[in-house]
């Protein structure tokens, strides 16, 4: 049986535990990762985060899943090796929301690019420079190496000019040649990190998670941790704690040891990504991503969206990863790089529905060039001291392909520290909806089953089990139950599905749903009547009276306008509008 706490309860059982063997701070994938790792093992692990599941970097990835072809220029091959695998095997736990991704590479030259290769290689240069066909021809034929002993995936292939012309018409007059291989693409990264924290509550039901908590202190044996909504503390015990802050890990540290002379373990980068609505460029993309080198070097990339396009990203250091957003001179940047490689491409500024950026949360580096910073992931032990009676474990680095590696690494140095042995691994084990997924030649069958079984229409069994994979059979028995009503303003969701949504994942605010536990801001379909019609039910579910459905609502969008560049959805407009319809 599903183990379904509201959040009163979930405080309530916080409040009973004055001790826990593992606190994890963070619920970013890494976080995320090592409480589904440590759970799986029996250790009731508590997980908390200041704000929302996948809510900061995790939430902002570029939706690749990848084994990390660019790694190999630099001589990082166990990454290589680890990406591929851990890339596959999301292929198959998370088919529900992780596809195969044909990706193009477009080559200007044939032999440019292996001196400073070599040289980036050899650690003996960081100059960006372009690659030509026999350097990529080199890398994919290493990756497919990998792909084969690894992985699954096709291999590589390159085009000649007339080729790549044919199927690139569109490209740049620069673009000589083309190599195609396959990644994958991953469709609801907030939703699996989701999914992973309820696998790991039904897995040991003492395991606890609980998001909008924040530590807030420590001193000798205790933290204090803060809920975030009502303001309460409660002071835990941890013999171990893990720090999965990504960019705030220095922060957490000092804030935990204020006196200490601590490391500095993060040097993160913000990476930037736009939403288009360009008909013409997705048509042209047809399916695959665009791999490519912008005028200085930098990779970029461009795949289609559900019916958008994605493209992005930038890499520039911060200091303050309270503080980003996309900048107005970002999306320059990116569109900038997209019209080099296809320059008769026009995107008015109405084509941009939706912006978003993140902080990686890469090791503190001194190299020149933030391309050069290892996107590998390292642990890092703080033993106790004067200020604090438990050790520390810092999670530094990583990327979103690796968290399984990465948080199993996690745990086993973890459960080394509580004197435990791992009992079960998570290689195998399928993930949320992925359980029970058939693959893409079952699933005909399956869906005509479960919309004959529940006694709702197949287009619509079809819509769902895209969003929830094979989650998606309690809901199906709610609506066969209940029935559902269309959203006025968006009849592709119901009112029972939203609702679903919010009594049985966590969610605390309207931007939680709107964003995370649905793709709809991120999918350029949010309108301001939708906002307000969604605003309501949740109201309603949630037990929250006027007031505080128009605070949610105006901070909802004014986190949309300021984080995502979503301007028209102000409520107050909205109602003047209303306002002047109704008077008319």
């Amino acid at each position: 049986m599903d183990k379904l706490l509201t959040r009163e309860q979930r405080l309530n059982a916080l409040r009973q535990r004055t001790s826990t063997p593992v606190l994890i701070v963070g619920g970013g994938i890494n976080g995320i990762s090592t409480f589904r790792e440590l759970a799986l093992q029996g250790i009731p692990a508590i997980l908390v985060e200041k704000g929302d599941w996948c809510q900061a970097a995790s939430g902002a990835l570029s939706r690749m899943i990848h084994g990390g072809l660019r790694y190999l220029e630099t001589g990082e091959f166990t990454l290589v090796k680890e990406s591929v695998t851990e890339r596959d095997r999301l292929l198959k736990n998370a088919a529900h929301y992780v596809f195969p991704l044909r990706t193009t590479v477009p080559i200007d030259n044939l032999a440019g690019g292996l001196i400073n290769a070599t040289r980036r290689f050899l650690h003996l240069g960081d100059k960006p420079t372009r690659r030509g066909a026999l350097l990529i021809k080199t890398g994919l034929s290493l990756y497919d190496i990998y792909t084969r002993q690894y992985g699954s995936m096709p291999k590589h292939q390159v085009r000649s000019e007339a080729a790549t012309r044919e199927r690139w018409p569109g490209f740049a007059p620069w673009v000589k040649y083309s190599a195609s291989y396959y990644d994958a693409w991953i469709s609801a990264p907030e939703r699996l990190g989701f999914e992973l924290i309820d696998d790991a509550e039904q897995a040991c039901p003492e395991a606890l998670a609980v998001n909008y908590l924040q530590l807030v202190s420590a001193e000798g044996e205790t933290v204090m941790l803060q809920d975030a909504l009502s303001g309460e503390c409660f002071s835990l015990q941890p013999h171990v704690l893990v720090n999965a802050g990504g960019a705030w890990i220095d922060q957490l540290n000092q804030r935990v040891s204020p006196t200490s002379d601590l490391p500095k373990l993060i040097g993160g980068t913000k990476g930037s990504h736009l939403i288009l609505n360009h008909p013409e460029l997705l048509q042209m993309l047809d399916g695959e991503m665009v791999y490519f080198e912008n005028q200085e070097g930098r990779v970029c990339i461009m795949f289609p969206w559900f019916g958008k396009v994605l493209v992005g990203s930038t890499d520039i250091r911060v200091d303050d990863p309270d503080a980003v957003v996309c900048e107005e001179d970002e999306k320059a940047y990116i569109l900038e790089s997209l019209r080099f490689v296809f320059p008769h491409i026009a995107v008015p500024d109405a084509a941009i529905v939706y912006t978003f950026c993140g902080v990686r949360p890469l090791p503190a580096s001194d190299a020149k060039l933030n391309g050069q910073i290892s996107r590998n992931h390292s642990l890092v032990l703080l033993p106790p001291d004067a200020q604090r009676a438990w050790s520390t474990l810092c999670l530094v680095g990583g990327k979103w392909t690796t968290f399984r590696q990465f948080g199993e690494e996690a745990a086993d140095r973890v459960l080394r520290l509580l004197g435990e042995k791992r009992q079960l691994s998570s290689g195998d084990l399928p993930i949320g909806g992925g359980r029970d997924f058939p693959p893409p030649s079952g699933q005909n069958v399956w869906l005509a089953q479960l919309a004959e079984r529940f006694a709702v229409p197949l287009p619509r069994v079809t819509q769902l089990a895209k969003r929830y994979g094979s989650r998606v059979l309690p809901l199906l028995a709610l609506i066969q139950q209940h029935g559902e009503q269309p959203l006025q303003h968006h009849p592709a969701y119901s009112d029972v599905e939203l609702r679903y949504l919010i009594e049985h994942e966590q969610v605390c605010q309207l931007e939680d749903l709107l964003v995370r536990r649905t793709s709809l801001a991120i999918c350029g379909e949010l309108t301001a009547p939708l906002v307000q019609e969604i605003a309501t039910l949740l109201a309603s579910t949630l037990g929250w009276n006027d007031t505080q459905r128009q605070q949610q609502l105006q901070r909802c969008c004014d986190n949309l306008a300021r984080l995502h560049g979503l301007s028209n959805l102000n409520p107050t407009i909205f109602q003047e509008e209303a306002r002047h319809v109704s008077n008319q």
